[in-house]
């Protein structure tokens, strides 16, 4: 039988695969559009959508496995699963991490190809550096979406009491400073554009060192490559006996999904009247008597705010209370 912590790489190379492929598609569409900036918007109508559907595709294989893969580290550690529900993977597609549509997000490196165009750049590079772009947005979201579900599959089994945050080596110097660490159930996962750093969740058995820490990996490294990750004077700081905390600012860079200029992280996605979230508000008011069930739909006004999974860690303050409101903003079944 797999360990935990095979599990965790195997899971890993999965939720990469699915990262490379989503990219793979969005890479094809963007060549598309061929050199030229300057006829980026006419295409759009027809290019959008599709890498749209590339991102939304991939972040569906990204959130799949999350329920499997809970169940098997939580089997792995010899305890018993017991899960809440399952996670709804549909509420982890077709929106940008931070709540806004994909079709806003993905025409950011139609901008910035424009952009580099009025610089004076070749249409070449213009197009070549809207595609970093791209692939930068890409890869995160599909890898925001397996993260997140994996979050919230471990919130909703409470045979868990959190998890361990892996390294993917190689790794940048802020997330080698978080190797190891554990969280409770209720905590968000700090990650930046490209990161590819992975949830090992854990029993209500303690880890201990089985999992690689900061020291062991700075140590793994050569010292050409402590100096590339953690710089130079940053690794002969701590190779004289610095604290790799105090060396790197672990938070610099670091982001949560939904974190911006929203006091509240939330999503419009599923709200509109055909939504499932609006559909399921809309039944929660006729069950508490707020509204007749004979009310047209179309005049029932939406009034919650559709709470992404980062923010209702933050609210909840107890797991049964964590549970419900998962499933009561769609996360959960």
């Amino acid at each position: 039988m797999a360990t935990a912590e095979e599990l965790a790489t195997a899971h890993y190379l999965q939720q990469q695969r699915t990262v490379r492929q989503a990219a793979d598609r969005a890479q094809a569409v963007w060549r598309s559009l061929g050199f030229d900036p300057a006829g980026i918007d006419g295409q759009w109508l027809s290019v959008g959508p599709a890498l749209v559907q590339a991102v939304t595709d991939g972040q569906q294989a990204a959130a799949a496995p999350a329920d499997a893969y809970v169940a098997a580290v939580v089997a792995a550690d010899g305890a018993a699963g017991d899960p809440a529900g399952q996670v709804r993977t549909g509420a982890f597609t077709g929106r940008a991490a931070d709540g806004r549509s994909l079709m806003s997000l993905l025409y950011e490196p139609v901008i910035d190809a424009k952009w580099r165009a009025t610089t004076g750049l070749p249409g070449l590079e213009a197009m070549t550096g809207g595609l970093a772009t791209l692939l930068r947005a890409v890869t995160t979201e599909v890898a925001d979406a397996g993260r997140t579900a994996t979050g919230v599959g471990i919130a909703g089994n409470r045979a868990t009491r959190g998890y361990v945050r892996v390294l993917s080596p190689p790794s940048c110097a802020r997330c080698a400073v978080l190797a190891g660490k554990e969280y409770a159930f209720n905590a968000g996962f700090d990650r930046h554009p490209h990161c590819d750093c992975v949830h090992l969740p854990m029993t209500r058995y303690r880890r201990g060192d089985r999992t690689m820490d900061t020291a062991r990996y700075f140590h793994s490294l050569s010292r050409a490559e402590q100096d590339r990750v953690f710089t130079i004077h940053g690794a002969q700081a701590i190779r004289d006996g610095a604290d790799i905390n105090s060396v790197v600012n672990a938070r610099r860079g670091m982001y949560q999904a939904g974190v911006g200029l929203n006091r509240v992280r939330a999503t419009y996605d599923a709200t509109t009247v055909r939504g499932a979230f609006f559909r399921s508000e809309r039944e929660r008011a006729i069950r508490l008597g707020l509204i007749p069930r004979s009310q047209d739909r179309r005049a029932f006004k939406l009034t919650t705010r559709r709470l992404l999974p980062e923010e209702i860690y933050q609210r909840a303050e107890t797991r049964d209370q964590l549970i419900s409101m998962l499933r009561r903003y769609g996360y959960l079944t």
